[in-house]
């Protein structure tokens, strides 16, 4: 068991107000929160934030009621804007491929038996080298090998 004179440090003392602010208006607040940004996690972050806010200013604060949903709404928007922004910085996922299922089947079909099945095990099955080795009974070099020759010669099928 650790003392003060053993140099633990103590938790932060939270004034007796405070608490009872926190008991009556956490749920209010974050209702508040949860309409303005629609994510309940987020909404009891923010809220969570504004209450170490608040306690950071209590003894300057002459309504922490008022400062706290302040606080709150503020938060909110600060939120949505990053949120905002964002959405509209993000890259724009690339074009899919338009080939169909029967054209990758007959693509795999060019390959020699233990590149396809090296390749089907790892990208369909998501099969590690151990476990497409032990399949095929093979060693775990010669599965990178079949798989590093067979997109080799997909990816000259596809071009052409």
């Amino acid at each position: 068991m650790m003392t003060a004179e053993m140099g633990a440090t103590q938790p932060p003392v939270w004034d007796d107000p405070l608490i009872e602010l926190y008991r009556e208006r956490y749920g209010p607040m974050v209702r508040l929160a949860y309409l303005l940004t629609s994510d309940r996690a987020v909404a009891e972050e923010l809220v969570q934030d504004a209450f170490v806010n608040l306690h950071r200013n209590w003894k300057r604060t002459t309504n922490p009621a008022a400062y706290l949903r302040t606080s709150v709404v503020n938060a909110t928007r600060s939120w949505g804007r990053r949120r905002t922004l964002e959405i509209h910085r993000r890259p724009t996922p690339p074009d899919p491929t338009l080939m169909v299922a029967d054209e990758m089947w007959d693509t795999l079909q060019v390959l020699p038996m233990r590149q396809r099945a090296a390749i089907v095990l790892r990208f369909y099955e998501d099969l590690p080298d151990a476990r497409i080795a032990e399949m095929l009974g093979c060693r775990e070099a010669t599965v990178r090998t079949a798989i590093h020759r067979g997109l080799a010669r997909l990816r000259k099928e596809i071009e052409q």
